[in-house]
């Protein structure tokens, strides 16, 4: 009797050289990290060299998975743990690098230089912070982004096409990203300054009290320093940044109370899905879906403040804001609360009437954005749903009332605040302006569009225009700053939990 064995070995090995010729156009040789080692036998530059920044924290257990798995497919030096190595530094680090090499006529490491683009994994937070860091830099040549979703809302990678799902972190889904990271186009994105100033407070402190009360944990919003050519005596100056979005009010009080439980319980949170879950328990609980019973008219938006807007190149005018809105949106991108659009596409007659456009994410101007409750918001779950369009605007400010409320609720790209009031104070105000732009990298399936994409211009002329829901009662509505980020340079201070990050 003939006994035949079959013994599956795994990959060809046809299989596992395409891999590593695949690889190797990603691939950066250690000599370009530092003096100690030689690169001698200089080969072709790779097409698409990457630094992969990756929150080992984020998504539970998958950002320590997708660490590993980089860190196993490339080289380990161009793959960071930003809970370890604060992406300031490394970049400084590495295009002063470069920038050395390219003095010494090295082609290889010039090749790098120009065709350099970055990996972010982690939640909005931390593909926030790494925009920061490259934006405050102004280096010659920014790289482009590309987002992996870890977090829980992801609406930064969602609006790129790169997804909203956490992915996976095996080899195979490694490769599977990175083979979109070469096909990927590059497109501009605005972002967005954030300044608030008030008279120093006879009492109390009037500084931004993060979930659980732990200000150090705020990296997209913070005092300026003394020394800053903001500061202005007798008064407290706080500045940030954004891409996504700033939002204030009922929202961004139910996002606080997530964060506050998170933090309170960590063991709990540690799965997309169930994450998102007790987000709309929180909703519940925090009675945004009986808004008119738990909250308060007197902190709705228009009781709390006067919000004025200006036009590119206009002057400032009053926005009406109708009294039973109780959370206002200053959006950029198409994508808020895990997916949503709340801007829609205007329709032809709103075009003409208001001066309303399609969102676009390159063109300077802010969609403003206002909901009654819970209840409102979920009209954007129907297929051309929206919510209450106020205006699109190139710079918006917020003039407090006096004594309207003690306190209120501030967000910026998933990050929320409680934001104390001076009761005696007339001047608080927040100005928010157009900063600049940086790269990303989008897939096919992106979903944000630009002013310069012809295919985004037809688009929404076929079909997308949503004609089914009207705004409420909104027919009436009507120096640059040095740095990006909250503090000096646009980083998370090195004593914050990364962990707290989504």
């Amino acid at each position: 009797m003939v006994v035949i064995f079959i013994i599956q070995l795994g990959p060809t090995m046809a299989e596992s050289k395409s891999d590593t010729d695949f690889l190797k156009e990603f691939y950066i040789p250690a000599y370009i990290f530092n003096d100690e080692t030689k690169f001698s036998d200089v080969c072709d530059a790779p097409k698409f060299p990457v630094l992969v920044f990756i929150n080992s924290k984020s998504g539970g257990q998958l950002g320590g998975d997708l660490l590993n798995t980089y860190r196993s497919v490339l080289n380990e030096h161009q793959i960071f743990d930003v809970g370890e190595e604060a992406p300031d530094k490394v970049l400084r680090k590495v295009y002063t690098r470069l920038e050395k090499l390219k003095q010494e006529k090295d082609e290889f490491a010039t090749k790098i230089h120009e065709r350099l683009r970055i990996i972010v994994a982690g939640g909005d937070g931390t593909a926030g912070w790494l925009l920061g860091v490259v934006c405050d830099l102004k280096l010659p040549h920014p790289p482009p982004i590309a987002t992996v979703p870890l977090g829980t809302g992801n609406n930064l990678p969602f609006s790129f096409g790169w997804g909203k799902k956490n992915p996976g972190t095996d080899r195979i889904s490694v490769l599977s990203f990175l083979e979109q990271v070469m096909k990927a186009k590059e497109m501009k994105i605005d972002n967005w300054h954030i300044l608030m100033r008030m008279r120093a407070p006879k009492e109390g402190p009037c500084d931004p009290i993060a979930p659980l009360e732990l200000p150090h944990s705020l990296h997209a919003f913070g005092r300026v320093s003394s020394t800053d050519e903001l500061n202005m005596e007798g008064y407290h100056t706080f500045r940030g940044g954004f891409w996504n979005y700033f939002s204030m009010g009922m929202d961004a009080q139910v996002s606080y109370a997530f964060h506050s439980e998170r933090k309170l319980h960590p063991e709990k949170f540690k799965n997309q899905l169930v994450n998102q879950s007790t987000y709309a328990k929180l909703g519940c609980t925090q009675g945004w879906f009986a808004a008119s019973v738990f909250h308060p008219s007197s902190k709705n938006v228009a009781q709390l403040a006067k919000v004025k807007i200006m036009k590119k190149h206009g002057q400032w005018q009053d926005l009406h804001i109708p009294q039973s809105i109780r959370s206002i949106i200053c959006l950029n991108l198409p994508s808020f609360s895990g997916g949503l659009n709340p801007w829609g596409t205007p329709s032809g007659i709103k075009k003409n009437e208001r001066d309303l456009t399609a969102p676009y994410v390159d063109d300077g101007l802010l969609e403003v954005v206002g909901f009654r409750d819970a209840w409102h918001g979920l009209v954007l779950l129907a297929p051309k749903g929206h919510g209450t369009r106020l205006a699109q605007a190139h710079r918006i400010r917020f003039e407090f009332h006096k004594g309207a409320a003690d306190h209120t609720y501030m967000r910026i790209d998933g990050e929320p605040w409680k934001q104390p009031l001076p009761k005696d104070d007339d001047a608080v105000v927040v100005e928010i302006s157009h900063l600049g732009q940086v790269n990303m990298l989008a897939t096919q399936n992106c979903r944000s569009k630009s002013v310069n994409d012809v295919s985004s211009s037809t688009s929404h002329h076929n079909g997308e225009e949503d004609d089914d829901f009207s705004d409420e009662d909104d027919s009436r509505a009507e120096p640059e700053f040095r740095k990006f980020g909250a503090a000096d340079t646009f980083r998370i201070p090195d004593e914050i939990d990364i962990s707290q990050l989504s």
